[in-house]
């Protein structure tokens, strides 16, 4: 049998290419996006070894009750307290968990709690945010946003 240059030039390419569009295809949970209320984006990166997620947008980025930037105020610590909310990392010590499932703690700057969380993603714009106090968990959908 005679092997064709042109079939094997096209079957190599094909086994190299499959690797790269698999790895595209990939859910990632890297991006920004949108929580289900609207009302905040937060932009999701690798931090080590780790995901964190941080506030980059608000819808009402200034108090009206004082006629500035929103800070922590819900926090029980008062240095903390008095940081702005854009720019607050909500998450940062999520490692993986399974296919596209990340674990570890979510700040709730609402409640100025700290809850065991899982984010995971749900397709190429979803992603699931789940807060944990014991056994009872509550979550939502976040949408990606544009950049």
């Amino acid at each position: 049998m005679i092997a064709r240059p042109g079939l094997i030039l096209a079957s190599l390419l094909a086994l190299l290419a499959a690797p790269a569009a698999m790895a595209q295809s990939a859910a990632s949970p890297h991006g920004t996006w949108l929580t289900q209320a609207g009302d905040a984006k937060v932009r999701v990166s690798r931090c080590g070894g780790a995901i964190c997620g941080t506030v980059v947008w608000l819808r009402d980025p200034i108090d009206p009750a004082t006629g500035k930037p929103q800070i922590d105020d819900k926090n029980s610590n008062p240095k903390l307290a008095k940081r702005p909310i854009i720019g607050l990392r909500i998450f940062g010590d999520m490692k993986p968990a399974g296919p596209n499932k990340w674990s570890g703690h979510i700040y709730n700057a609402d409640d100025g709690n700290t809850y065991a969380s899982n984010i995971s993603v749900a397709g190429p714009s979803t992603l699931k945010v789940e807060g944990c106090v014991g056994a009872l968990c509550g979550g939502e959908s976040w949408t990606r946003a544009g950049r």
